[in-house]
């Protein structure tokens, strides 16, 4: 679809973060051109939540990711909670439905998805980490069969509730924890002002048997470049973000694009 055919019958879908990227905006205004669909996409952030969502159901955008920092706190602004959402009390998209706001959680079934397509067998693990993207991988390395972890996160109250729910252990510094599988849920790598962070010290990524890197820009953060030159395998943030996107956009137009579409989609993405 090209910009010049947007009129007043055109979709509104959007994406709320504190840190916008272009992945999700290129991604799904992609499948909304090679799908024929009239729909458009905007990334936007904001200082004014309850305003936004106000907006979403004045406005009738038909639908909207939800990233950092504003999972947890969006859930009072909502109509219902999907079992998705509920589950783990963490929204990462708003479905609008004639002006009823549904929370759902695309991230919790990425990260399960890949966690089975990836062969990783149950192993002891420690995550970074303590939002509500932490909260979906905790619940999704449990329901892998994940049993022994760690929390480590500095907010204490968040660490400790997360660690609690899923039956895992907490700290609050890393130290010396060292894992079989190494888990970034924190923003240590993600462009910007963290660009340059290594989630874990060389010691442990050389002592561990495989890494999850939930930031998805840039692709190839200081972890995962760390880890692949270390030879272990890996789980991006790319991906976690292409499929939870892909489950969004089926959420919004009720289409399920061919797996050439989305391969289309995300190669167009990921050039952004």
């Amino acid at each position: 679809m090209n910009k010049t055919t947007i009129g007043r019958d055109t979709t509104l879908c959007m994406s709320l973060a504190a840190r916008p990227g272009t992945f999700g905006s290129r991604f799904h205004n992609r499948l909304y051109e090679l799908l024929g669909l009239d729909y458009v996409y905007k990334a936007f952030t904001t200082t004014d939540l309850p305003g936004v969502v106000g907006g979403i159901r004045a406005l009738g955008i038909r639908g909207s990711a939800i990233s950092m920092p504003f999972k947890e706190a969006v859930i009072p602004l909502l109509d219902g909670l999907d079992a998705s959402a509920a589950a783990i009390d963490s929204v990462n998209t708003i479905v609008n439905d004639g002006g009823r706001l549904t929370g759902f959680n695309t991230d919790y079934s990425a990260v399960r998805t890949l966690l089975g397509d990836s062969g990783l067998a149950p192993m002891p693990f420690v995550l970074r980490g303590s939002g509500g993207m932490a909260k979906a991988v905790a619940a999704a390395l449990r329901d892998a069969g994940f049993t022994t972890g760690t929390i480590v996160a500095r907010n204490i109250v968040a660490g400790q509730a997360i660690a609690r729910t899923y039956a895992f252990d907490w700290r609050a510094e890393l130290g010396d924890t060292g894992a079989d599988l190494l888990v970034n849920v924190t923003p240590l790598g993600m462009a910007g002002a963290d660009a340059d962070a290594l989630a874990f010290p060389q010691t442990m990524i050389a002592a561990a048997k495989a890494v999850i890197d939930v930031v998805a820009l840039p692709a190839e953060t200081p972890l995962l470049k760390a880890a692949r030159a270390a030879g272990k395998p890996c789980i991006t943030g790319d991906a976690i973000g292409m499929l939870q996107a892909l489950e969004q956009f089926v959420l919004y137009t009720g289409i399920t694009p061919t797996a050439e579409q989305v391969d289309i989609a995300a190669a167009f993405a990921r050039g952004g």
